[in-house]
């Protein structure tokens, strides 16, 4: 009686590794590796023999030596004595804050006029497709050195705000838009405010909860609960509960003309009202166009199946198409937000203080210290593009099509 059994395995050869399809794709991608790495090896023991042959040497030490120049905006301490990495720190947080700051307004300004850009109505489509051409056709550097000369033209001057007959006036009494910058209310946190800024937090992400609970239970069993009102009471109520049990902890200082300029509040210069609004309103832009081309992938059906339900139109665009559109605008939004970010590199136009102008500029011509600034000036900007990346790719996968 014979038994069946699996053949002897078979021992591993070399030859294999160039013969049998399961190892050639790895061998092959072997070899491209180590080719690379002596590529990258040789050119940079080039670039360092190079330089040691001029008498240059790469040394970041000049960072620790104090600057010597001042910075009109920023977001940390920071006088003409601080070292050039602190120089560095607040030019990466100017940056970072027009970044977000566009992201957000660009965003916002997108997905309006994307959306209006398939209305019914002739006249506002038209309107928002005029908006679109003009804006993505014009180099944002133009619209960066427009908006900035608008400002200094047609805005008033502080000493234009003195007297029962000034020109202009404080709107509602706490906000001054000048040809300087702008003023706003600075808030004040006392004893007692972490307590309403942590329920305040606590309220929105309530808030995040309560609303993917409605959706949940309208898609599970059909029940529609209202949204609105939930959100704006969770949104109001809690905080201003906790700001008067806490004995109002929390104040306003507002800008107040001494002399010949506002003092006090939060005061933002044109340069950086007009980067951020060029910025976003170009982006917007685009935007808006990858907005109108994820709408148009949703089949109508969809929307002809969600009317038939009795949905009215604006249920139909928050849980039925958006939802399915988003899959098609989160990738190109991604590169609109890099974009827009590697655009503020452009600050310097209107003497805005970002990482180019601070590392990139004055840093690098007094220092001499080109090769070292430029690969920073490339670390950072990496690093900031990555993390949005990331970011964005992570709210990409919440929203992506769920496959079993």
């Amino acid at each position: 009686m014979s038994t069946i059994s699996d053949p002897p395995a078979e021992s591993f050869r070399l030859s294999q590794l160039i013969n049998d399809t399961r190892y050639r794709s790895i061998t092959f991608q072997f070899v491209a590796l180590v080719l690379l790495i002596f590529a990258m090896a040789y050119l940079g023991l080039n670039l360092v023999q190079n330089l040691a042959a001029a008498g240059l040497n790469i040394s970041f030490d000049f960072l620790g030596e104090p600057a010597g120049y001042d910075i009109n905006q920023t977001l940390i301490d920071y006088t003409s004595q601080s070292s050039h990495w602190r120089a560095t720190m607040v030019g990466v947080l100017n940056t970072m804050l027009v970044a977000i700051l566009g992201c957000i307004m660009a965003t916002v300004i997108g997905v309006f006029v994307g959306v209006l850009r398939l209305s019914p109505n002739w006249l506002v489509r038209k309107l928002m497709s005029i908006y679109v051409e003009i804006f993505r056709n014009v180099p944002v550097l133009i619209w960066i050195l427009i908006i900035m000369a608008v400002f200094v033209a047609v805005l008033p001057q502080p000493r234009d705000f003195r007297g029962d007959d000034a020109t202009a006036s404080m709107v509602w009494g706490a906000f001054a838009f000048t040809g300087r910058g702008f003023y706003a209310p600075l808030p004040l946190f006392g004893p007692g405010s972490a307590v309403v800024v942590a329920v305040f937090v606590a309220s929105l992400i309530g808030i995040v909860f309560y609303r993917r609970h409605t959706t949940k239970k309208l898609y599970d069993e059909g029940v529609l609960l209202p949204r609105t009102w939930p959100s704006v009471a969770l949104f109001f109520v809690p905080v201003l509960l906790a700001f008067f049990v806490m004995g109002q902890p929390i104040t306003l200082e507002y800008p107040a003309l001494k002399g010949f300029n506002f003092q006090g509040g939060i005061f933002m210069r044109n340069s950086l009202i007009a980067l951020w609004f060029a910025l976003s309103i170009y982006t917007a832009a685009f935007i808006a166009e990858n907005v109108r081309a994820g709408i148009l992938a949703v089949s109508k059906g969809q929307t002809e199946a969600a009317a038939s339900l009795g949905l009215r139109p604006n249920r139909i665009m928050n849980l039925v198409v958006l939802p399915q559109a988003l899959r098609v605008i989160i990738p190109p939004l991604i590169s609109q937000y890099l974009n827009l970010t590697k655009n503020s590199s452009l600050a310097i136009a209107v003497g805005y203080m970002d990482l180019t102008g601070t590392l990139g500029g004055i840093t690098l011509n007094q220092t001499g210290r080109a090769i070292e600034c430029v690969l920073l000036l490339m670390l950072f900007y990496l690093t900031i593009s990555l993390g949005i990346s990331a970011i964005m790719n992570v709210y990409n996968n919440a929203v992506k099509l769920k496959e079993r």
